[in-house]
């Protein structure tokens, strides 16, 4: 399939580390780096940095005083190489297509490294939800999966939630697939309510993966986790669930942010405190526990022995990478670290576990969703966590083989296998024309 090349790419240059460190910049590096590492051919290279379809719709809604707005939609469908689309749907004001397409490209990458049969994809609807009535918001999203209906759907593309497009959005989606199918697709998107075939476990997969790879982290590099002090950031469904689970197990969370700042204690949080504090006031701001408040642009740079990004991308970026204190980092987002950043960290001799592999429990309880909606056949708990627990662990296994043979990180031996399995399904498949 390939052949092992050392030599620069022929007419595609690799696309370099700009001054502003974008998602999509991101993606792409760390698509480059192994790509050039294990000799990807320059035909498939070719393939591979392109998204299949790009498609922007227009989303016209007649609001409640009478006035007809126009909002911006979008679906970037990355590489349908292992089989139908899967990927979020955001909803945000500041919508940038840019970061679409990264989060498309790493939905291909992790689903190929987690042995889920699909390629990546993400859209979004640009509008602040903030501002529309429910039914100004239903509306809006269901013309939007009109609009989109020959392009969407099991066999297609499944949408999953993402910031804003909670379970209450994917019944939407799925009604109106739905209604243009004259039959009920429960199979087009992920995350729905229970009452509609949602899986169990659909709102701590994220965080039972992270926790699943982060003990098997703890047992590679030797980490005790006696004593072990982890700071999360992000605080939400992903961070908060997270955290609540490694204090559950003995670790000593000591740090903990959200969009408002930081909580620090060295001697360790009051974590189920600090969650219900959260829940009933929106946020951790003015938390009346013992700690100190900290800037949430400071929070990363905090002593710890595990830091784990939950939040936003670039949270690590050249200005702060040379601060942190952290021995490993466990990224729970998409893209925390920038290129520079990560540089810095490896020189540095942090350990890094990424976010294709360590955030990857998400996509696999989606898959589980899709198989048991098209089965018809809802899995109880302890089979969704013990064969979560089996894709984390497979997925694991594979990359620290990948490591051993190109001698290199575990972020560029994640991406050497990905990028490996889907250049040999594009190979099988064939080029039609």
């Amino acid at each position: 399939m390939t052949t092992r090349r050392t030599e620069r790419w022929g007419t595609m240059p690799r696309t370099p580390l700009l001054d502003d460190e974008s998602p999509f910049k991101t993606m792409m590096s760390t698509f480059d780096e192994a790509a050039l590492t294990m000799g990807l051919s320059d035909n498939e290279y070719r393939v591979l940095r392109k998204a299949d379809k790009e498609i922007s719709v227009a989303v016209p809604v007649r609001l409640a005083g009478g006035q007809l707005e126009v909002f911006d939609g979008f679906r970037i469908q990355h590489n349908a190489g292992l089989g139908p689309f899967i990927g979020p749907l955001r909803i945000e004001p500041d919508l940038k297509l840019d970061e679409l397409r990264a989060l498309a490209g790493w939905m291909t990458w992790k689903c190929a490294l987690l042995g889920v049969p699909f390629g990546g994809a993400c859209g979004g609807l640009r509008l602040d939800p903030s501002t529309l009535s429910n039914n100004e918001l239903e509306s809006a999203v269901r013309r939007y999966a009109a609009t989109l209906i020959a392009d969407i759907g099991p066999e297609r593309d499944v949408f999953t939630p993402d910031i804003y497009a909670d379970e209450r959005v994917m019944a939407w989606l799925m009604d109106t697939i739905s209604s243009h199918e004259r039959a009920t697709v429960a199979s087009a998107v992920t995350g729905k309510p229970r009452a509609l075939g949602g899986s169990v476990g659909s709102r701590t997969a994220v965080a039972k993966g992270l926790r699943a790879v982060i003990r098997l982290a703890l047992a590679h590099f030797g980490m005790p986790r006696q004593g072990l002090k982890v700071n999360v950031q992000g605080a939400g469904v992903v961070g908060g669930t997270l955290a609540r689970m490694l204090h559950e197990d003995g670790f000593s969370i000591t740090g903990l942010a959200d969009v408002t700042g930081g909580l620090f204690n060295e001697d360790g949080l009051d974590i189920p405190a600090a969650i219900a504090w959260r829940d009933k006031h929106g946020d951790l701001g003015e938390w009346p526990g013992k700690a100190d408040q900290i800037d949430r642009d400071e929070f990363v740079t905090l002593p710890c022995d595990l830091l784990v990004p939950c939040a936003v991308a670039n949270a690590v970026h050249s200005g702060n990478a040379v601060r942190v204190e952290a021995k490993m980092i466990v990224e729970g987002a998409h893209g925390p670290l920038s290129p520079r950043a990560d540089r810095i960290l490896a020189q540095r001799n942090i350990e890094i576990i990424p976010d294709i592999l360590a955030n990857g429990g998400g996509v696999v309880l989606s898959y589980f969703e899709w198989v048991q909606s098209r089965t018809g056949l809802g899995w109880v708990e302890p089979v969704v966590d013990k064969r979560l627990g089996r894709f984390m662990r497979e997925a694991w296994d594979a990359v620290l083989a990948v490591s051993a043979e190109f001698d290199c990180s575990l972020r560029k031996a994640s991406h050497i296998y990905a990028v490996r399995q889907v250049a040999e399904a594009d190979l099988q498949r064939g080029i039609y024309a």
